[in-house]
């Protein structure tokens, strides 16, 4: 992992500057009060972080978790990544609508390797990094022993019904109905952070703006059990806080539309097996230039200047995607590692550029990515018409036969004469690129090749 460099406005990244970056990149919603006068203080802080294993994959919107690890762990904070194999078997109603199904352990445990994987493409979690090093947890481990009328009375006793009741993530659900499972979830979490602070020393919770409730109640927790009066979120800055929480601002793109999906509804994954890099880089590229900064500054460690820079080139020459190119080039080399990351940008370029495409791996790229097709010898045998029909570019003979006629029509870069007449030689001897107008595009492939 390299750092870019650059944090807050530029100055040096540090526990003292972390705070001041979160907030000029739009990230910051909330901290509780005495958080700045403990990052003040230089001493190393441990933060978590919770995912949630119920798949083998993360998506894009794990993101911002992600990248809040990262930016501590930049500032010289310990990143812990909690994988909830525990809460995983109940579900969390925060932001969802449902209930969610319970998963068996060997699932789970699945689950938690795969995502591993994934953050170590983030977080350094090797042991060069000294008490900056990332560590990842299970709260099946501690949460699978707990007894319950232990629990219960270690823990249940120090929350009302209306403490929880109040709570955003169980009001929103209390109309279309709320399990006790999942009432108890908030509770379950207390127990983590609680437990964590005890075990490990972790004295930060982050989390996303609907994780508030969650996160204050670890907090009301670690207090309680600790004999401190009053309330986390009022205390003033100097009181003794021995544990604190930030939350990030919910993301809502500024063109309307739902971050992390793509036109059709469909998510992003970071797993190459179920977002391919180049369908990942794509994504990126194409971010409406209203969202490009905010992703700029949400999703990279660019520094100030830099994005300002790709702002202004936004607003000066849109056409030419400044902005978004960095951002598809920062976020799929951070993903998937530099070698995927120029091969998508490659292959972006080769697809949309009217240069001639040579490279074999760019035109199996793009046959498996971009309108690929196959070829037979029979669609050969019936000239320039026979492969743009066979392309699927045109909706019948008709229309394909009128493009080749006026001259719309390309098949390796050469405009056929006629319709019946000789095909170019395949790149090859197996590939043909078949183009027509300036979008649209198709690659096929020799059957049997």
């Amino acid at each position: 992992m390299t750092p870019s460099a650059g944090g807050a406005g530029g100055s040096e990244r540090t526990l003292a500057t972390l705070l001041e970056e979160l907030d000029w990149r739009g990230v910051l919603h909330a901290t509780t009060p005495g958080l700045p006068a403990r990052l003040a203080t230089g001493r190393t802080i441990a933060g978590y972080n919770g995912f949630d294993p119920s798949g083998p994959t993360l998506h894009i919107g794990h993101l911002v978790p992600i990248m809040g690890l990262l930016r501590l762990q930049e500032h010289g904070g310990r990143p812990v990544a909690l994988v909830g194999g525990g809460t995983g078997m109940i579900g969390d109603p925060s932001g969802t609508s449902a209930e969610r199904n319970l998963l068996d352990e060997d699932t789970l445990a699945s689950n938690v390797g795969s995502i591993r994987r994934q953050l170590e493409r983030f977080l350094d979690f090797s042991p060069s990094a000294g008490e900056r090093g990332a560590i990842l947890v299970n709260n099946l481990d501690w949460l699978r022993d707990i007894q319950l009328i232990e629990w219960l009375r270690d823990v249940g006793k120090h929350f009302t019904i209306p403490y929880m009741l109040a709570k955003d993530s169980v009001t929103t659900r209390l109309d279309r109905g709320l399990s006790f499972t999942e009432f108890s979830y908030m509770l379950i979490q207390a127990t983590d952070y609680e437990h964590l602070h005890r075990t490990m020393g972790v004295e930060l919770q982050m989390g996303g703006a609907d994780q508030w409730g969650n996160i204050t109640a670890g907090l009301e927790l670690i207090r309680r059990r600790a004999g401190i009066a009053g309330d986390a979120e009022t205390a003033a800055a100097d009181a003794p806080a021995p544990a604190h929480a930030l939350a990030y601002r919910l993301l809502l793109a500024p063109s309307g539309t739902k971050f992390g999906k793509t036109a059709d509804g469909t998510s992003v994954w970071l797993d190459a097996e179920k977002t391919s890099p180049f369908a990942f880089y794509q994504y990126w590229l194409n971010v409406d230039d209203r969202d490009a900064g905010t992703y700029l500054r949400w999703f990279t460690l660019l520094a100030r200047d830099e994005i300002e820079a790709l702002d202004a080139a936004t607003a000066a020459r849109p056409e030419a995607r400044e902005a978004q190119r960095a951002l598809a080039r920062d976020v799929t080399r951070r993903t998937h590692g530099p070698a995927a990351a120029a091969h998508a940008e490659r292959v972006s370029t080769a697809a949309f550029a009217r240069s001639p495409i040579r490279d074999p791996s760019v035109l199996a790229t793009l046959h498996a990515e971009v309108g690929g097709f196959t070829f037979s010898d029979a669609d050969w045998a019936a000239g320039p018409l026979g492969i743009a029909v066979a392309s699927g570019l045109f909706g019948s003979t008709g229309e394909a036969r009128r493009a080749i006629q006026q001259g719309g029509l390309t098949i390796n870069d050469e405009r056929p004469e006629a319709a019946d007449g000789p095909v170019p030689e395949a790149l090859g001897g197996e590939w043909l690129i078949v183009r027509f107008g300036k979008r649209r595009l198709a690659v096929g492939r020799r059957s049997g090749s």
